[in-house]
């Protein structure tokens, strides 16, 4: 249909040139696909800032907690607490919160998405998404800890014991 039509313009006037020639449907399949690319860029954008905003917020937290009980560490350091240990209690803490928040996260998503489900009537329990984001959240959440562990385990235990 292409060359009729291009026929049927240049009939009318030869100085319009014909570039492209495409249905209404092809139209808004192409359109309607650029949308939902934008659609998941934009949703993977504030998801990787949602993210790097909570590795930042979990990190003050940690360390702002090291820092409230050095005077604890110290204390246990001068009585013989080696690094490792110091490390791995900072490092059970974080994991303990991290596995809190991920629970609590886990339920909340699993109810919104059932939820989502009865109003958009697409199904949205997907098993992969719901295994891998705890386990990436459990280390992001680990590793986000590990600076304050290591500052808190090289702590000196004199220096710490003058602190206020």
């Amino acid at each position: 249909m292409a060359g009729p039509l291009r026929d049927v313009v240049r009939s009318i006037d030869a100085d319009v040139p014909v570039y492209r020639v495409e249905t209404t449907q092809g139209l808004f399949d192409e359109r309607a696909k650029k949308l939902a690319n934008l659609l998941t860029g934009i949703s993977s954008s504030v998801g990787l800032v949602g993210l790097t905003m909570a590795l930042i917020g979990l990190y003050a937290i940690v360390a702002y907690q090291v820092s409230r009980r050095t005077r604890e560490i110290g204390i246990r350091m001068a009585l013989g607490a080696r690094q490792g240990q110091v490390l791995r209690r900072v490092l059970r803490q974080a994991a303990t919160m991290g596995a809190a928040g991920v629970f609590v996260g886990t339920a909340v998503s699993f109810a919104a998405g059932r939820g989502l489900t009865a109003g958009l009537g697409t199904p949205s329990f997907d098993p992969l998404l719901f295994a891998a984001v705890p386990i990436l959240l459990l280390t992001t959440t680990v590793l986000a800890s590990l600076i304050p562990a290591r500052r808190a385990a090289s702590i000196d235990p004199q220096r710490a014991l003058r602190h206020d």
